[in-house]
């Protein structure tokens, strides 16, 4: 079936800041982006957990996000897989949850990948209106950002 192209993914949405998308990522310990979700502006940051959790070939240690993943299905599913959840709770959760405030420090080095990808304006500013294209700079701008990886032996 052929798509309209208006009909094409874009992968926009409103919210409080205008007319956005959401970069969802997910990253080794290191900080090294292993892969990102595309979503609306408007949509729930939990709702994207479950496109970015089954695709790591090894099983983590840990998850390691902000308070936009706190949700109870979200840390069941993480006890199911064995996986420590370092999410701190929302603020107008009943029942505190108490979450590793040392391991959670360590999220400062996805906040610094996603700093050094928006060096790029396009990525920073979102030019591209289709959800793919914008993917595909972002993927062109993590294999520059990677490349600081590689050592010369």
């Amino acid at each position: 079936m052929v798509q309209k192209s208006g009909s094409r993914s874009r992968a926009l949405g409103r919210s409080r800041g205008g007319f956005t998308s959401k970069l969802h990522c997910l990253a080794d310990a290191l900080g090294r982006p292993l892969a990102f979700h595309l979503t609306g502006g408007e949509a729930a940051d939990c709702k994207a957990y479950d496109a970015l959790i089954v695709l790591p070939e090894r099983t983590a240690d840990a998850l390691l996000a902000d308070k936009g993943y706190d949700a109870d299905a979200t840390r069941a599913d993480l006890a199911k897989r064995n996986i420590e959840a370092v999410i701190p709770g929302r603020s107008n959760r009943h029942v505190k949850i108490e979450h590793d405030r040392v391991l959670y420090k360590q999220r400062n080095r996805i906040e610094r990948m996603v700093g050094h990808l928006k060096i790029n304006c396009a990525i920073a500013t979102r030019y591209d209106q289709l959800a793919s294209s914008f993917l595909g700079m972002v993927h062109l701008a993590t294999a520059r950002y990677s490349l600081k990886f590689v050592h010369a032996a």
